[in-house]
């Protein structure tokens, strides 16, 4: 197993990197609950190993098992505090609001060293120092990746259970659907959570009446202290379609503005990318790719297609084939990826509605495909287990997290299941070229 979890952190590190941090510690994985157990060779190895390594270890590590499992920490030498084989740390290790959102993944700029800083202050939960907390942001800049890297980091220390993320539809779904309009219902709801991210304030302009309702949710969670993140597509300052009282209090805490990524980290994101996928792109065509496309989004998409192609068209892809592919994808900025789009997407592939993905019919063919669905909705727009319950008609996110996990396992071992997900994969992300 070490050596396999070697393996992959290969497509992230270097080899002389892991000679000198990871082929000292010893690693055991329970085959009965998945938990690790991380042995240093002493404690000041430890002690550099928490301050420098552990946390970029630890993501991996969850890319790599799936999450969902407890990593302790102990030495095996005499020195320190520590006893030998004493346990010194054990971390429940998950991304419940999507694998790829953390702080280590997220390519930062100089001109986003200020808003990054501020996300990783945001997650010291003994320190609520600024609420509430808005990150402001064109598409792409990476505002919803910074909020879920908040709640990820956040799920560490306590029960994500009390962290609600989502967005004004969301929201709107729990007042209209889930309480049936009952706003006092529906108040209490949000008021037992502990932590409010709110996605993507933009769209509060569809439902002018969800305004004071946001409002009485602000006023109950700062009064009591707790934290209120929010993503805005554009400054603040100029949604004018907002309620005063609402805005005045939205400016009560720090607001940062994000910088779509330049021309240094949009190639630095495609080169972690073609490693990650084994894409072997020349340095021109990384240039290309980094100059004709400026959002992520769009890059990840124009990726998995090259990758598809190989896979499944032609494993030694020309200059040609590289420039039909790109000629074929234009960025359009009004088009975004929803939940919406994915299901319809799978239901026209099984030919189901997809009112079938989103209903209760247990026939072997639609659960199958109500699972992919999930899954690619948890890999593409990163959604948590009970936004995906929602979504899927009010499903308990531990039937939502099991589905997740059976076609991550399935597809590892199944050929066939793995082309229909990189084909589903590529007709959601690059629907902007259709």
């Amino acid at each position: 197993m070490k050596n396999a979890l070697r393996n992959h952190l290969l497509t992230t590190c270097s080899d002389s990197d892991l000679i000198r941090w990871f082929d000292p510690i010893n690693i055991s994985i329970s085959d009965e609950n998945g938990d690790v157990i991380v042995t240093f060779p002493h404690a000041f190895f430890g002690q550099w190993f928490k301050s420098s390594i552990q946390d970029k270890f630890e993501e991996q590590l969850g890319l790599f098992l799936g999450g969902g499992f407890s990593v302790s920490y102990c030495n095996n030498g005499t020195s320190g505090t520590n006893k030998p084989g004493q346990i010194s740390d054990t971390k429940k290790i998950d991304f419940p609001f999507g694998q790829k959102f953390t702080f280590e993944n997220f390519l930062v700029s100089k001109s986003n060293y200020f808003p990054l800083a501020s996300a990783k202050e945001v997650t010291h939960a003994d320190n609520i120092a600024f609420n509430p907390f808005v990150i402001c942001g064109k598409s792409g800049s990476g505002k919803s990746h910074l909020l879920k890297a908040i709640a990820n980091e956040i799920s560490k220390k306590i029960d994500p259970g009390k962290i609600f993320l989502g967005n004004i539809d969301d929201i709107q779904n729990i007042y209209s659907v889930r309480f049936g309009g009952d706003m006092m219902r529906a108040r209490n709801y949000f008021f037992d959570f502990e932590y409010f991210f709110l996605d993507d304030l933009k769209q509060i302009q569809k439902y002018e009446n969800l305004q004071q309702e946001l409002i009485s949710i602000f006023n109950n969670f700062y009064e009591n202290g707790k934290q209120m993140v929010f993503s805005c597509t554009d400054k603040l300052a100029s949604y004018n379609f907002l309620d005063l009282n609402l805005k005045s209090r939205l400016e009560w805490g720090l607001i940062v503005n994000l910088k779509r990524p330049d021309l240094e980290i949009r190639a630095l994101y495609i080169q972690k990318q073609c490693k990650l996928k084994k894409l072997p792109l020349t340095k021109d065509q990384i240039l290309t790719l980094s100059q004709r496309f400026q959002d992520f989004r769009y890059l990840q998409g124009i990726i998995i297609k090259l990758s598809a192609f190989r896979e499944l068209v032609r494993k030694n892809m020309d200059e040609k084939d590289f420039e039909n592919i790109l000629n074929n994808t234009e960025e359009k900025t009004d088009i975004t990826l929803t939940p919406e789009y994915v299901i319809k997407s799978v239901s026209t592939h099984f030919n189901l509605k997809p009112t079938d993905l989103t209903g209760t019919k247990r026939h072997k063919m639609t659960a199958h495909a109500r699972q992919v669905a999930m899954y690619l909705c948890r890999d593409l727009l990163g959604l948590s287990y009970p936004a995906l319950g929602r979504i899927f008609g009010g499903k308990d996110h531990s039937t939502v997290l099991y589905s997740v996990k059976k076609i991550q396992l399935l597809q590892k071992d199944d050929a066939v299941l793995k082309r229909l997900l990189i084909n589903l994969k590529n007709t959601c992300l690059l629907r902007v070229s259709n």
